[in-house]
């Protein structure tokens, strides 16, 4: 047995997702680098006023695993990404706005001329008379320039609420009702976890879209995306560097060629920067305190600021399920 051969035994050996360089089978694992800084996400904390059946970040009236970040915090990174060029902010949670600066922080951005992303349930967070006042004051400056994405996981009430709760559908509906008729640029977010074909599920939003008259286009998948589920049970392939040319896929396409997420751990003296929205409690995938820092991440799950996908949501959301989160 040669030394190449006997240490491809030995990676074999090891369990999926353990090596970050190398899978399970010995093969060279597959990484992304950092084309461009399209879209710096902020996470203003776990904290949420729902509880959901299978929330990938275990948001809910009790967690806040991830702290409310502050504006001074979040305008440090605003700073720095707008120095980048970076073209876009979207703000997730848990559910923002219940972070109580987050409006602030909102403003921050827009003000800096970012196009802004506000992912939100719509409930009674977005819907108390205050914030209401400061988003119509926003929207009425930065029209354009800012969306807010509402999750309504399936267009029948009996299914979201498998996820969402009891009387969650219609709280969130007329969160999206009052979007609409105040002209936010609004959209719509709904799983694939129903084992619907692509065009069974477009076509029952649209129904519900055109009952409540809402300016939203069922067949744009930025309008209406249908997310793959992220499953902790995950078996499948893991992604080597040969993976890219058999998928037809180009590294570039996927969300940690462009995106970068902030997050406040409880208890931390800082933010760190993480490569995407979806490894919130990795701390192996923790990038550094500035966006400068994680364009240098090396060692570990980076490779000179390259991520290696060394994780099952990697694989399953991003690469096989063709997800992104921007």
């Amino acid at each position: 047995m040669t030394a190449r051969s006997e240490a491809i035994d030995i990676r074999a050996k090891r369990a999926k997702f353990e090596d970050p360089d190398w899978t399970a089978q010995g093969e060279s694992r597959a990484r992304v680098g950092l084309r461009h800084l399209e879209t710096l996400w902020i996470n203003t904390g776990t904290l949420c006023n729902i509880t959901c059946r299978n929330c990938y970040i275990e948001s809910s009236p009790t967690n806040d695993r991830l702290a409310y970040i502050e504006v001074a915090e979040v305008v440090a990174f605003l700073d720095e990404a707008k120095a980048l060029g970076t073209r876009e902010i979207g703000f997730t949670g848990g559910e923002p706005f219940l972070n109580p600066e987050f409006c602030t922080m909102l403003e921050a951005a827009l003000t800096r001329g970012f196009d802004v992303l506000v992912l939100t349930n719509a409930m009674l967070p977005m819907q108390r008379p205050g914030i209401k006042e400061r988003m119509l004051a926003l929207r009425a400056i930065h029209t354009d320039r800012l969306r807010v994405r509402v999750s309504l996981d399936h267009f029948t009430q009996e299914l979201h609420e498998i996820e969402r709760g009891a009387g969650s559908f219609a709280k969130t509906v007329a969160g999206l009702d009052w979007l609409n008729d105040n002209a936010f640029k609004t959209a719509i977010a709904g799983r694939s976890c129903w084992n619907e074909p692509d065009d069974v599920s477009r076509n029952g939003y649209r129904d519900l879209i055109a009952a409540h008259g809402w300016r939203i286009d069922a067949d744009d998948r930025a309008a209406l995306m249908l997310f793959p589920e992220m499953d902790a049970a995950y078996d499948g392939p893991e992604i080597t560097t040969k993976c890219w040319d058999l998928l037809r896929l180009d590294p570039d396409a996927m969300m940690c060629a462009s995106s970068r997420m902030v997050v406040k751990r409880r208890g931390a003296a800082m933010a760190t920067v993480l490569p995407c929205t979806l490894l919130p409690y990795e701390l192996a995938f923790e990038m550094g305190s500035t966006l400068e820092a994680a364009a240098h991440a090396d060692g570990g799950m980076f490779d000179a600021g390259a991520v290696k996908l060394c994780h099952k949501n990697c694989a399953k959301f991003c690469v096989l399920g063709g997800g992104s989160c921007s």
